[in-house]
């Protein structure tokens, strides 16, 4: 990508399959506002890429609002892991109170769900807030079947994020469960977020800056929703971090922690302090990344072309 200047592609390994993926890599772009991050999942169609592109756009050229707040409280994240395994990351998550565990993981049978939550339960001690995070992958009666469980394994969940797909689902299941609802999916990637606050779908919006388009869009959509906000990362490097941490710093009112501890998910990251927390929050702050890390980052030829052919087909429909 040699002939488009200010962009670097990069890529690199995860820790933990997550999402299905053992890699995560994007491309960063300058501008006269700082870095900003361009990395939509690849099973995303342009149309949706978009509205990554504006916000790594408005972070590169605009820079984002004031800071209300100069820390962030921030949840650790739990991979569909054993039991053991996820006990390593909670008690290794830098003092993260908050846990949000992922199940119903493809080939797993539900009751690696029940141990991982109680072996979460364990590294949390009884004061610790455990949520639960299906990535829409049930429908509704299974749903209402299984949180019951889970939340007796987790000796009581804060809330379950997307456990069914779609909005209707969604509102369906929270009339059955006294579990908390969180709307992520159906917030990010459907025509109407606000149909969510319509039909009462939720509890909890789960809001995250690339996909939705910049930290300014953001908070014009919690405005309009008028529901607790809960901002989450998408798996970016700590140069994505922080445009999310500027949304979490600017909002109004924060009463959940974050999910923006991620970049303990990668092996290696571009910055050379990275945003992690420390006494369960993260400082509100912007690293920059640095030569040799992008260097040690770089995409491969074949990679970064694709890359390049991906951002090309973007930026003409931006």
């Amino acid at each position: 990508m040699g002939a488009l200047p200010g962009l670097v592609v990069w890529d690199v390994p995860l820790r933990t399959r997550f999402r299905g993926l053992t890699r995560r890599d994007g491309v960063l772009v300058r501008g006269d506002a700082g870095w900003g991050e361009f990395s939509p999942f690849w099973d995303y169609d342009d149309a949706t890429a978009a509205r990554w592109w504006r916000a790594a756009r408005e972070a590169a050229d605009e820079g984002w609002p004031p800071a209300v707040r100069t820390h962030v409280p921030v949840n650790v994240t739990v991979p569909a892991v054993d039991p053991e395994h996820a006990h390593r990351i909670v008690t290794g998550s830098g003092g993260c109170r908050t846990a949000k565990v992922k199940v119903a993981e493809p080939g797993q049978p539900a009751g690696a769900d029940e141990a991982r939550l109680e072996a979460v339960r364990d590294a949390l001690g009884p004061d610790g807030a455990i949520r639960v995070d299906a990535n829409a992958a049930w429908d509704v009666d299974t749903a209402a079947t299984r949180l019951d469980a889970l939340d007796h394994a987790a000796g009581g969940l804060e809330y379950a994020e997307q456990p069914v797909p779609g909005v209707e689902a969604l509102a369906a299941l929270r009339r059955r469960t006294r579990v908390p609802i969180a709307a992520d999916e159906a917030i990010r990637l459907g025509d109407d977020p606000l149909a969510v606050v319509r039909q009462h779908a939720a509890d909890v919006v789960v809001l995250k800056v690339q996909p939705l388009g910049g930290v300014r869009a953001c908070l014009r959509l919690a405005e309009q929703v008028g529901l607790p906000v809960v901002v989450s990362s998408a798996l970016e490097s700590s140069v994505g971090l922080a445009a999310g941490l500027a949304l979490a710093a600017a909002l109004p009112e924060l009463p959940y922690a974050c999910g923006l501890a991620t970049a303990a998910l990668l092996a290696q990251d571009l910055v050379a302090d990275p945003l992690l927390p420390r006494d369960g929050r993260i400082e509100v702050r912007r690293p920059l990344p640095t030569a040799d890390l992008l260097a040690a980052a770089a995409a491969e030829p074949a990679l970064a072309a694709r890359w390049g052919a991906r951002l090309a087909a973007v930026r003409a429909r931006a």
